[in-house]
């Protein structure tokens, strides 16, 4: 008997060590880009900070095409802060130029990764939109502005297309070989009620599956169904009830794993995930021979690791392994 409904997963594209990628998008895309990089994957996460909706995502990709910096006039000071409305609180500082220096790198970044990458992963969490008063135009971030400056709205599924569709367009004359994954957060937006929610997620679904319909280079990935259709369980839910839980998160990632990544990458990646908690390992005693040759072996298999994979950057771990030969009691 089988009390679950299993996503049936048929994707086109394929993932690897070979490809760059740029990740934008809601918190989920945090925690799908964390696992990239703790496999050491050449990834660029959220370069301008979470982003939620698909016209603030649409925003910063437009950013990252013209790479144009942000100026002293476009950003604003409120509660001791200076701020932009495209950027998330992270790149806010008490510190006028500290905070431009903070979202000109992050432009600086996202513009460099995108015209490299092979690989563009956009993960849409809502179609609820605030809209600034004093200009129109919609905000990634209120930063705790009154409610009165902003206008919320929804977006329609025509909005979206036309906007990603101008927006492919210019994606394929900076870089045609860039491959796009789009995918729907999981995390549930309740505070806009249970029925918006869901007319929210529809809207994002509607305008998704149009795009990959109409562009060869964009694809699908099922995030949000796994987590519906699949898990649909409170029990994979964080204590808020409204994000996935850490394990619903692995179990995501292990199917984009299996569904999307080759033998020969799955395998180095084991090797670095062994890697990773051979390093978080403790032991009660470090001044045994037992421990003496285990970081003798680790070593080894790290530099055996950076030899086979010369585009991967193993310094961290054979400097720490080093380090931990010279003063294993450190």
């Amino acid at each position: 008997m089988e009390f679950r409904t299993p996503i049936n997963i048929n994707t086109e594209f394929k993932l690897g060590y070979t490809d760059k990628y740029l990740m934008l998008g809601s918190c989920f895309t945090e925690n799908i880009g964390q696992k990239l990089l703790a496999a050491k994957m050449n990834v660029v996460v959220n370069p301008t900070g979470i982003l939620f909706n698909p016209e603030s995502i649409a925003e910063a990709i437009d950013k990252a095409i013209e790479g144009m910096p942000v100026c002293e006039n476009d950003v604003f000071e409120h509660n001791g802060l200076w701020s932009n409305l495209m950027f998330h609180g992270r790149f806010s500082s008490p510190n006028k130029q500290d905070a431009l220096n903070r979202m000109n790198e992050g432009i600086s970044l996202a513009h460099k990764q995108l015209t490299e990458a092979s690989m563009l992963i956009l993960t849409f969490g809502t179609a609820f939109v605030y809209r600034n008063k004093a200009d129109g135009r919609v905000v990634a971030n209120c930063h705790k502005l009154p409610a009165s400056n902003f206008e919320r709205q929804i977006l329609n599924v025509q909005e979206i297309i036309c906007k990603y569709s101008e927006l492919f367009e210019r994606l394929s004359v900076l870089n045609p070989k860039l491959q796009i994954v789009l995918t729907i957060s999981p995390v549930r937006h309740l505070r806009d009620g249970a029925h918006a929610n869901q007319l929210s997620k529809s809207t994002l679904l509607l305008a998704s599956d149009q795009l990959v319909q109409h562009y060869g280079n964009v694809h699908y990935f099922p995030s949000y169904e796994i987590m519906m259709d699949d898990l649909r369980d409170y029990r994979f839910y964080a204590n808020d009830m409204v994000h996935p839980s850490d394990m619903a998160v692995d179990y995501i990632w292990q199917l984009l794993r299996e569904n999307c990544f080759d033998q020969p990458d799955l395998v180095l990646m084991d090797n670095i995930a062994k890697i990773n908690s051979a390093i978080e390992h403790r032991p009660l005693n470090p001044n045994t021979d037992e421990f003496k040759q285990f970081i003798i072996n680790q070593l080894n298999a790290v530099q055996q690791l950076a030899a086979q994979h010369t585009n991967i950057d193993f310094t961290h771990e054979i400097s720490h392994w080093e380090k931990m030969a010279q003063n294993p009691g450190n």
